[in-house]
């Protein structure tokens, strides 16, 4: 089966994760919401007799083992803070890593981990921007272990016990090492919060792409297929002027296998996480003859992509 509420797992993740024996719709995937703004600590799902009486084994940050009575009733979400972390509250607008282990309520099975070393991996989620996810994490630190119970979801999917680990934040910009740029690149300026600008030298544009290390990171390398997080801030080099910007549109994205024009995937390509990448994309690999929105077709853009986390693809099974 697929482990429930959606809204907790990348949907990679959840695709990917234990299908086995029952049926039921997983949940729509998480979308910004206002409502999680104000008192986060007010929005969080109370405890209750059901998240109380769960007991773990295992250690933070490593998948864990749940004992609790089967079969009980779980009438509205449940949460209760089994160890508090000594790190950092989440905070509004914060992207979050996080693991957990699910379990079927009726019959106990283990149904499977993500987020951890060796199980399926997740993105970082702004979490206090969904409401289910603000009932579970809001308000927690970092380092802490929560166990979470869900009622029987509308759709018919079964309660489950969620043990989940609040494993710590991501910054919203590139925190690798300075690099000296490629010759003849545009040149990037940052604001304070990381957000860039760029600066189109007077020459024509190239007609072959060009990739520029701006930050060197020191995570994992993105790879073929993979889901990446990032920050990206796009011009068109005819005339400088900025067609799109995560920046401006209010928080990082990811799209599944990150599926943008072939050179902006070729420019992720082994780059590691925490870089920021400066590339220059001629036509033939971006719209190409093809007018897009704003952007005129036979357009040389331009991106700075800050590169905050990576989801490899799951493995063929």
């Amino acid at each position: 089966m697929r482990l429930r509420p959606l809204a907790l797992l990348s949907t990679i993740a959840v695709s990917a994760l234990l299908l086995a024996g029952c049926s039921g719709s997983a949940s729509p995937s998480p979308t910004s919401t206002d409502s999680a703004s104000g008192d986060v600590c007010a929005q969080t799902a109370e405890p209750g007799s059901i998240s109380d009486g769960i007991k773990v084994d295992g250690q933070f940050g490593t998948p864990s083992k749940a004992t609790f009575t089967l079969k009980q009733d779980i009438k509205k979400l449940q949460r209760t803070v089994i160890t508090k972390g000594d790190g950092a509250t989440v905070k509004k607008g914060e992207f979050v890593s996080y693991a957990l282990s699910a379990f079927n309520t009726t019959t106990g099975e283990h149904l499977g981990d993500a987020g951890y070393p060796g199980t399926e991996q997740m993105l970082p989620q702004n979490v206090l921007a969904n409401p289910t996810l603000a009932q579970v994490i809001g308000c927690a630190t970092v380092g802490s272990r929560l166990a979470v119970a869900f009622p029987t979801g509308s759709n018919g999917a079964e309660s489950q016990i969620y043990i989940v680990d609040v494993l710590g934040t991501v910054p919203t910009a590139a925190w690798g090492e300075e690099q000296a740029p490629v010759d003849g690149v545009p040149a990037v300026k940052l604001a304070k919060n990381g957000e860039p600008s760029i600066s189109i030298p007077k020459t024509d544009a190239p007609t072959e792409l060009k990739v520029s290390v701006l930050k060197q990171g020191d995570g994992e390398s993105v790879a073929d297929g993979d889901t990446t997080l990032l920050q990206y801030y796009g011009v068109n080099w005819a005339d400088g002027k900025s067609f799109d910007s995560s920046w401006k549109n209010g928080e990082p994205i990811s799209i599944p296998g990150n599926t943008y024009v072939p050179g902006f995937v070729q420019a992720l390509a082994g780059q590691k996480v925490g870089s920021q990448v400066l590339v220059v994309i001629p036509p033939a690999l971006g719209y190409g003859d093809k007018e897009q929105g704003s952007i005129p077709a036979n357009s040389t853009l331009v991106f700075v992509i800050d590169i905050l986390a990576t989801q490899h693809a799951p493995a063929a099974k």
